[in-house]
């Protein structure tokens, strides 16, 4: 459940408001006079899921109006108890507000001291796992890394033809994935890089199978975030793809393998690219965009151009593999 609280000016457009409250058949609601006479406070309790279309009527009547809040609060518990949902009403009543999404998405794009050292520590972690072929390492440095938030961040920034959010979200996966290829680079002059290690070398195998990994994680972390549930376990997902094989071209770079390295470099890249086309999908199918028709405009460009470029960029890359792999089985044969 939901509780939307409105706080806008005493005037002709509260009745416009109430009229939009009332529309909405919330399980309760209520008006409070506040400090200021010229003020009024609706506090709205609505089912999970089902206030995005009155908060955008709420934001329509009140689009000439610079003074007014929404805030969206959890409901933990009520009582008396409140009757499900019908089958009918669920599947309309699954999905989070697009404000609720976008403040998730926007704290987590953040490039900041905290994502900096969780990036480093993580990638040491990685490192050292994928070198002495430690799959419990290689799972405690994805557990802990934090790139779920700049994928999602530039996925929905794409959705909403946010380029605001679509820039800090680049800014914040480029400068993680360039923090974590410095650290494995400069590792691999403390370590003596094993070439016997399973996880280090499986990160240097580019395959199909691979790539329908990222694909699912991606689509996996945008549908949890979509429906306002914890996305942690997720989040491991989404860091698999991304933390070992940056750790590993690290590694590899540093050793001078350098077609080790290519490989690495080639699945990292595959990576990013499905895991921000799969989350950018599962946003367009659970109608994540824009209220306004001129941000609509905005968005569907900003989602055909990033679609656009990720198919093409998966193509390529599928054809390098295929290309790859025959190769290795001519040289068998």
């Amino acid at each position: 459940m939901r509780l939307l609280e409105v706080h806008l000016p005493n005037d002709e457009r509260y009745d416009t408001v109430i009229r939009a409250v009332k529309a909405a058949d919330p399980i309760d609601y209520y008006v409070q006079d506040t400090e200021r006479k010229d003020r009024k406070l609706i506090s709205v309790f609505m089912r999970e899921g089902s206030g995005q279309s009155l908060i955008d009527n709420i934001q329509t009547a009140l689009d000439t109006c610079e003074d007014f809040r929404i805030t969206v609060l959890p409901v933990e518990a009520t009582a008396p108890n409140i009757e499900e949902a019908t089958d009918q009403k669920a599947d309309k009543r699954v999905q989070a507000t697009r404000e609720e999404i976008y403040s998730d998405v926007s704290t987590g794009a953040r490039l900041d001291r905290d994502f900096i050292i969780m990036v480093v520590l993580s990638t040491i972690v990685a490192a050292i796992g994928l070198n002495s072929d430690g799959i419990a390492a290689v799972i405690g440095a994805m557990v802990i890394a934090p790139l779920l938030g700049p994928v999602l961040g530039f996925s929905m920034g794409a959705a909403l033809g946010d380029f605001k959010l679509l820039k800090r979200a680049s800014i914040t996966l480029g400068s993680g994935i360039a923090i974590a290829l410095v650290c494995a680079w400069l590792l691999s002059f403390v370590l003596q890089i094993d070439l016997q290690s399973r996880e280090l070398m499986s990160r240097a195998e580019v395959r199909l199978d691979g790539l329908a990994l990222a694909m699912a994680a991606g689509g996996a972390a945008a549908l949890s975030l979509t429906r306002g549930q914890a996305s942690a376990l997720v989040g491991v997902m989404v860091a698999a793809a991304l933390l070992p094989p940056g750790a590993a071209l690290g590694l590899f770079v540093g050793a001078g393998h350098w077609t080790l390295a290519l490989r690495a470099g080639l699945l990292l890249s595959l990576n990013v690219v499905a895991l921000v086309l799969a989350a950018l999908i599962v946003f367009r199918l659970r109608k994540i965009r824009p209220r306004a028709w001129i941000d609509q405009k905005n968005a569907d460009r900003a989602v055909w151009i990033n679609a656009g470029l990720s198919i093409l960029l998966l193509a390529a890359a599928t054809a390098l593999i295929l290309w790859l792999d025959l190769g290795a089985e001519v040289s068998v044969g």
